[in-house]
């Protein structure tokens, strides 16, 4: 018999704003019976991708795999400049779907390389937007984990950035590190809020519940960062990427007050099939007898409607697309809000 009683879903989840935009863009133009791609997976999630797929939106690894003429949407990540013109050169229709904040970084890492700064930039190695950032930037210094700062330089002036998704924490950390390698730090802080704002929540609702279950895509960074911070609380957490990994009752103990959280790649319905897994397996009887109910009226006390994985098939209105040459164009669906 579980002991299950409630589930609580954070505020503030779903796909952040920037997945959002470019799953919208992709979706619109395959419904307007273009030929889409996506250059490298729009999001990381395996279930998403799926679902693309299914509505004849094919991911590729490099432009090559492009017919000339075909649309190829560049996800939230964003890519190099070279990738742009290439893309440009050989004929194709881009959309670009770079996340707003991701382009403020690019163009922040113009500016301080024209201002002559040596650059530390805080990610993960061959992480995608990370490789697409050295596009502006070849020569900065990539630095993760604390291991590899005292390879940093010492040198006059300094500049550090960061990769949108990594914790706060560790941008701080290296801030007052580099105060010793140089005479002048220039900081940036180019830490999405949204994935503050995701952490702060999950933080909030760890401290308040006997038990954690996190919802994301193996891959997505910001995902396993969500997982670390429940383990720091102190409150016994399981990371999963569907309800399909929810298999053992026994894994929640004596809970009786479960929190569920997702990364920014983790479509906000996914929490709400997560959910009602949770209180069939675990809930008590008569959890278990209203699982469905329980689950809606859990989503439905966090999410509006800014925070609903895609606006397209519903929408009316319009939502700007970024074209590579810069312009905006007009496709269905309802506006994108900033959501997070």
């Amino acid at each position: 018999m579980g002991q299950v009683r409630d589930v609580v879903i954070t505020r503030r989840t779903g796909f952040c704003y920037g997945v959002r935009e470019a799953i919208d863009y992709a979706k619109t133009a395959a419904a307007e019976g273009k030929t889409t791609h996506t250059l490298g997976q729009v999001v990381h999630n395996e279930g998403v991708i799926e679902q693309l797929e299914a509505q004849g939106i094919r991911t590729v690894g490099t432009l090559d795999e492009v017919q000339e003429g075909s649309a190829v949407v560049i996800r939230a990540h964003g890519v190099t400049p070279e990738v742009m013109d290439r893309a440009r050169s050989r004929g194709l229709e881009v959309i670009d779907g770079t996340c707003t904040w991701v382009i403020q970084e690019q163009r922040a890492l113009e500016s301080l390389v024209a201002d002559g700064y040596t650059i530390v930039l805080l990610g993960t190695p061959k992480h995608p937007e990370v490789v697409g950032l050295l596009g502006f930037a070849p020569d900065a210094i990539v630095v993760d984990e604390e291991e590899d700062w005292a390879r940093i330089p010492r040198t006059k002036r300094m500049a550090l950035i960061s990769q949108s998704t990594q914790p706060p924490w560790k941008f701080e950390r290296l801030a007052a590190y580099l105060v010793s390698r140089c005479h002048e730090l220039k900081i940036v802080n180019t830490i999405c809020p949204v994935t503050i704002r995701r952490q702060q929540d999950t933080m909030e609702a760890a401290a308040g519940v006997d038990f954690m279950v996190v919802v994301g895509g193996r891959s997505s960074a910001n995902t396993k960062e969500l997982t670390r911070l429940c383990q720091i609380a102190g409150t016994p957490v399981l990371q999963v990427e569907s309800a399909e990994d929810l298999t053992d009752a026994n894994a929640f103990g004596d809970a009786q007050v479960v929190g569920v959280t997702g990364g920014t790649s983790t479509p906000i319905e996914d929490l709400q099939v997560v959910t009602q897994r949770i209180y069939e397996l675990a809930g008590t009887r008569e959890v278990r007898a209203n699982a469905a109910e329980l689950a809606a009226s859990s989503l439905g006390r966090v999410a509006g409607s800014t925070y609903r994985t895609s606006s397209v098939p519903s929408g009316t209105s319009t939502v700007p697309r970024r074209t590579a040459a810069g312009t905006t164009t007009n496709v269905p669906g309802s506006a994108t809000t900033a959501g997070g």
